[in-house]
């Protein structure tokens, strides 16, 4: 089956790019008599994780003080989230995730001027349970010092997405009427927009309780190469099939009934 993909990027990983730079949090207070280090905070950030998969939230182009051998970007995961990697490859630093998947952190080991440079990833896993359209609360992100003293701090939005609907019909290389069925799976309770390859609906369904889904145009197709793609959308969040190649108007083809769920 010919099939091309509107993107060339897995389905399984989302990721949200922190903005970079620090932004000023005002003056600091005296301790003990001395004045403690200026404290700034991150940029807030996104990403958006279909249940049951994993994503990555990236802190990026970090530019706050010069911090040394010892500090450390940590992650808190949002609730009914778990932090599960951080897959950084870049010498200097050190990851480690908690047995819990509560936190993950990165911990300077050698750079001369660590987090002003490069990005961060942490990767994140939401559980199969998790409600598209939600957002996860509580995603806190904290860069120490090598004492442990806090130096910035903020945070990352995450949302429940969904999972890429599936296109199964009509297949590319067949013969088809004006009127071709299309039908698939998606996200149970998901609407299902079928659309041309220049953006015009061709059909609507809801997926029903096991995820099919089956619609036919109300009017004809014009005739030649077309591509159909399928868009589920639920509770503010959407997410899009493979595109399928397809050709219209052959005289030996006729409209194909929509088969009963």
């Amino acid at each position: 089956m010919n099939r091309s993909s509107k993107a060339a990027a897995a389905a399984l990983t989302a990721a949200g790019i922190l903005a970079g730079g620090w932004a000023a949090a005002g003056p600091a207070s005296a301790v003990d008599g001395a004045a403690p280090p200026p404290r700034e905070r991150v940029l807030w950030g996104s990403v958006t994780i279909p249940p049951g998969r994993d994503g990555i939230v990236e802190a990026s182009g970090l530019s706050g003080p010069a911090l040394g051998f010892g500090s450390s970007l940590t992650l808190t995961a949002p609730s009914g989230a778990r932090a599960t990697g951080v897959p950084l490859t870049t010498a200097g630093y050190r990851g480690e995730v908690a047995a819990d998947g509560r936190t993950a952190a990165y911990t300077a080991t050698s750079v001369e001027s660590p987090w002003q440079t490069g990005t961060f990833p942490f990767v994140l896993a939401v559980p199969a349970e998790a409600v598209p359209g939600a957002r996860l609360d509580g995603c806190v992100l904290r860069l120490a010092d090598a004492e442990g003293a806090e130096r910035a701090s903020g945070g990352c939005q995450v949302t429940v997405g969904l999972p890429s609907p599936v296109l199964s019909r009509p297949e590319s290389g067949v013969p088809l009427g004006y009127r071709p069925t299309a039908s698939g799976t998606a996200y149970p309770g998901a609407q299902v927009t079928v659309s041309d390859q220049d953006g015009n609906e061709v059909c609507v369904d809801t997926a029903g309780a096991d995820g099919a889904w089956s619609c036919a145009p109300g009017r004809d197709l014009p005739a030649g190469a077309n591509r159909l793609q399928a868009t589920a959308t639920m509770n503010g969040v959407s997410a899009s099939s493979e595109q399928i190649q397809i050709s219209v108007g052959s005289s030996s083809a006729e409209a194909s009934p929509v088969p009963a769920r």
